[in-house]
């Protein structure tokens, strides 16, 4: 059980890490507080993603093996 939490949490926690500090510079800079400003975004982000990953992950996989499957 505990094996397959672990790659939706590092998934999620890239992502959610990435996007979050992308999404937070384009909007507001690197201005005074930027990594407070990112850190209360990712804490949003991190536990949403990671539930999307586990409730959507081996769908998604399915289909992009779907897809890839008929570009062949």
């Amino acid at each position: 059980m505990i094996k397959k939490l672990i790659f939706p949490t590092l998934m999620s926690c890239y992502m959610a890490l990435l996007m979050t500090g992308l999404i937070t510079y384009i909007n507001t800079g690197f201005g005074d507080g930027f990594g407070w400003r990112w850190l209360q975004a990712f804490l949003i982000a991190w536990p949403i993603a990671g539930l999307l990953v586990l409730l959507g992950g081996q769908r998604i996989r399915a289909l992009s093996e779907h897809i890839a499957a008929r570009l062949k």
